[in-house]
């Protein structure tokens, strides 16, 4: 009996999915655990594996296509079965697609000069049709040869030149001043301006949105439009936090593990959450549900040849967890969503969120909450400056924080108090460690 493939639900708010590359064409022997396609989804380009041993029979959503989840996209002949024999249902094809991609996707077909598969990733595909560059005359610097953003970049600045060259075949010649005898200029009608000398501006283009990238925008806007954030901040010494990271790395470095500010900061809000139990909730209409377990989303950006975008996962009941669970499962979370992407279980259930910049060098950002949660922490750099501690001035380390809050479900002196835990712990960082 024929395998029927249909677009999956990778992601907990996923309706349409666009498939970005078919890695198999029909035909092909496939075998379970093999990466069949690429699929976009509405927060990052991941892998579809097989689940089967087969052979490819049919396509039925061709690369570059957008349908809806749950539709027909391939049929894959069992062991014994003749995929010729192998038919599509009928109706299939008049209900799958429901729009095409916002720019052809690179399929299976495309080859490098050398006969081998062309490897470009999904952004780097788009960039280069936007600049009417072909991908196959790129050299690409990323993962086995992949052509990345950075190599289209190059190659389209390459073009620009290419197209705008200087006139160097005629050389000035430079000769003696002669002297002439001066005549009285003739009255001419004024020249017209001279136009200024166009000096290779960079030429606009229009850039087609990601299913993921569509899906950030919908979200912030019913975020902002929904939700009436505003914002608290605070200013933490972290002078006791960065030398004990100091010390536990030490006597964790033979065992691989390395702990981040971020980890202290995970655990820190954990516990002040557990002690302020409305950082804990969700607005519900005409009532709010305070949740049991203590989940924080950490907010992990992606690299452009995966889409770019955001995504949020889940440390599980964190408050319950040591930091050196947390520093391993932060690890586990943003090089996956990084590589192959999370799933479902991995980004959901999320009842606070954390969003750090501070590896940036920025000190002071605002974060729009991430629905259905109540509250995100903005966290800034810990940054080495001349404070006061003790009626002195000295070098000290201090971070700045802020929270956006659903006043629906937080007040101000609500906010204040979690604060005043979460400075506590900071500060004391002996006590995240009990």
């Amino acid at each position: 009996m024929p395998i029927s493939l249909t677009m999956p639900r990778l992601s907990d708010t996923m309706e349409v999915g666009t498939v970005i590359k078919w890695n198999v064409k029909a035909g092909d022997k496939v075998r379970s655990g093999d990466v069949l396609a690429d699929i976009e989804t509405d927060k990052a380009t991941m892998e579809m594996q097989c689940f089967d041993d087969g052979t490819m029979a049919k396509i039925v959503v061709e690369a570059g296509r957008q349908v809806k989840v749950g539709t027909l996209i391939a049929m894959i002949a069992a062991k014994g079965e003749d995929p010729a024999t192998i038919t599509i249902p009928s109706g299939t094809a008049a209900t799958g697609p429901v729009a095409p991609a916002a720019a052809p996707a690179a399929t299976t077909e495309d080859a490098d000069e050398t006969g081998g598969r062309l490897r470009v990733s999904p952004v780097a595909r788009r960039m280069a049709e936007d600049a009417g560059i072909d991908p196959r005359s790129i050299k690409g610097s990323g993962p086995g040869g992949r052509v990345i953003k950075r190599d289209v970049q190059a190659a389209s600045t390459n073009v620009q030149s290419a197209r705008t060259p200087i006139d160097t075949a005629t050389p000035l010649a430079l000769t003696r001043p002669q002297v002439v005898a001066m005549k009285p200029p003739t009255p001419t009608t004024p020249a017209s301006p001279v136009a200024p000398l166009a000096l290779g501006a960079p030429q606009g283009r229009v850039v087609a949105l990601s299913n993921m990238r569509q899906t950030i925008a919908r979200r912030l806007v019913e975020s902002k439009q929904t939700i009436p954030h505003y914002q608290v901040t605070m200013r933490f010494a972290m002078d006791e936090l960065v030398n004990q990271r100091t010390k536990l790395n030490d006597a964790l470095a033979p065992y691989g593990v390395k702990l981040s500010v971020n980890d202290f900061l995970v655990r820190a809000c954990a516990l002040a959450m557990a002690r302020n139990p409305y950082f804990n909730a969700s607005f519900a209409g005409d009532h709010v549900v305070v949740h049991g377990e203590v989940n924080i989303g950490i907010a992990i950006s992606l690299p452009e040849d995966r889409g770019g975008g955001l995504v949020v996962g889940v440390i599980q009941s964190a408050d319950q967890k040591s930091l050196r669970q947390i520093a391993q499962e932060s690890k586990y979370l943003a090089d996956k969503a990084r590589s192959k992407g999370l799933t479902i279980d991995e980004m959901n259930g999320a009842t606070f969120t954390i969003s750090n910049l501070g590896m940036y060098g920025v000190e002071h950002f605002t974060a729009i909450i991430n629905p259905p949660n109540s509250a995100i922490l903005a966290c800034g750099a810990a940054v080495e400056q001349p404070v006061v501690r003790n009626h002195q001035i000295v070098a000290g380390w201090e971070m700045q924080a802020t929270l956006s809050l659903d006043h629906r479900v937080i007040d101000g002196a609500m906010a204040a108090e979690y604060l005043r835990t979460l400075k506590e712990l900071i500060e004391k960082p002996a006590m995240l460690l009990v």
